[in-house]
């Protein structure tokens, strides 16, 4: 990243894609920007995704299946804030699960108390009653209410994350060290929650829910009312990705990245902006555990571990972590072979995920979606001729320039 000429005081001899700059500090990009499809493009996919989720899979598939779709979805909501954050951010979060799991305990939590408010004013959730605890828990007690249980599942990861986040980046904590970290956090996490089993059900899990917010779980109307919400959600986050990316925090998201010192030269801070990626990350985490639980019925700590947060950073690794549509896709089709190999190879789906995320790294660093990016340019080195992506901008590189075989 270099100064523009408008930079320099020579707004006269700024050239077309300075131009573009100049714009973007009226809020968002007038032209097209790198790794991210023009607007049509971008809308047209997220109607064939609306339509894939919302109409064709209830219309084919039995209630089943579409929980099991349901429960990707879910994962695929985690892995549009972890593209934001390690794709154009450069910021390897490999401790989603903790995020991952506020929501999907405060959701739980509620869900049980609503449950046991229909025995009684005072009735406790069922597994206290086994363990032979007689007194709800404190923190239990605020989640009785559905508005604070939303505005938890919001608030608590944006805090945790912001408190966190600022505090390593303001010491430009960064690369593999920052992804330790977020391993010890995620594993911090499950340990406390798996001594928890009076208060939290231990390593058994919160489960047996009956109903979410006033709809039984137990009629399949509903059931589909709940995919069909989460399948919504996860169109609006890659909706509140794509304005992200073309906005001018956007750009300057990926300047941190490429130049965190020269965007420190220029004015701005890295670690706030930073910092705002990953809040925006882990709130996607949380609000995709929140809708994890009903759909899927318990939460434990298997769920939200150290296994589960490298599970996602696989997916959008597989799928391209720098492009718009490809932590969804990569999200999707990495749980669904997870869903179908794991039965058949139980003890070697663990390897095949390992071997998968090395693979992807070294011989195809931008996932799946650079692979029609790299077929044009093989034709265009063997004099075959190219032909220009619609999507894109020809003076643009059509994908994010992320070192190749690095995790930042």
């Amino acid at each position: 990243m270099s100064l523009t000429s408008t930079e320099r005081g020579d707004p006269s001899a700024a050239g077309p894609d300075e131009a573009r700059v100049g714009d973007a500090g009226r809020g968002r990009p007038a032209g097209p920007v790198a790794g991210v499809p023009r607007r049509g493009l971008a809308y047209g996919g997220m109607a064939v995704l609306a339509i894939a989720l919302m109409v064709l899979v209830p219309m084919f598939f039995g209630t089943f299946q579409v929980n099991q779709i349901g429960r990707f979805v879910c994962l695929a909501i985690v892995a549009v804030g972890i593209g934001l954050a390690w794709g154009r951010g450069g910021m390897l979060t490999m401790g989603q699960g903790a995020f991952f799991g506020i929501g999907a305990y405060v959701m739980a939590m509620h869900m049980l108390l609503s449950d046991a408010a229909l025995r009684g004013p005072d009735a406790l959730p069922s597994f206290m009653v086994l363990s032979g605890n007689g007194e709800l828990p404190w923190f239990w007690e605020p989640f009785r209410s559905g508005t604070v249980t939303v505005l938890a599942i919001v608030l608590l990861p944006a805090l945790v994350a912001g408190l966190l986040g600022f505090s390593l980046f303001k010491r430009k904590v960064k690369g593999a060290y920052f992804a330790i970290l977020n391993q010890a956090l995620v594993a911090a996490v499950a340990v406390l929650l798996i001594g928890q089993q009076d208060t939290l059900g231990g390593s058994n899990g919160l489960s047996g829910f009956q109903s979410f917010f006033g709809l039984s779980l137990a009629d399949p109307l509903n059931q589909q009312f709940i995919y069909l919400l989460a399948c919504g959600v996860l169109v609006a986050m890659v909706a509140l990705a794509y304005w992200t990316m073309r906005s001018r925090f956007g750009e300057l998201l990926v300047a941190t990245r490429d130049g965190e010192e020269r965007v420190r030269f220029l004015g701005y801070d890295p670690a706030g902006v930073k910092t705002i990626a990953y809040v925006a990350a882990a709130m996607m985490a949380s609000v995709g555990g929140a809708l994890f639980v009903p759909i899927v019925g318990i939460i434990s700590p298997t769920s939200i571990g150290v296994a589960p947060s490298i599970a996602f950073v696989i997916g959008v690794a597989v799928g391209g972590r720098g492009s718009l549509f490809g932590p969804v896709l990569g999200a999707l089709a990495v749980a669904w072979a997870e869903s179908s190999l794991a039965q058949a190879f139980p003890s070697g789906w663990s390897y095949f995920q390992g071997l998968l995320l090395i693979l992807v790294i070294v011989l195809l660093p931008g996932g799946v979606a650079s692979l029609g990016q790299r077929f044009r340019r093989h034709r265009a080195d063997s004099g075959k001729g190219s032909t220009p992506d619609p999507g894109t901008d020809p003076a643009e590189p059509a994908h994010v320039p992320a070192p190749k075989g690095t995790l930042t």
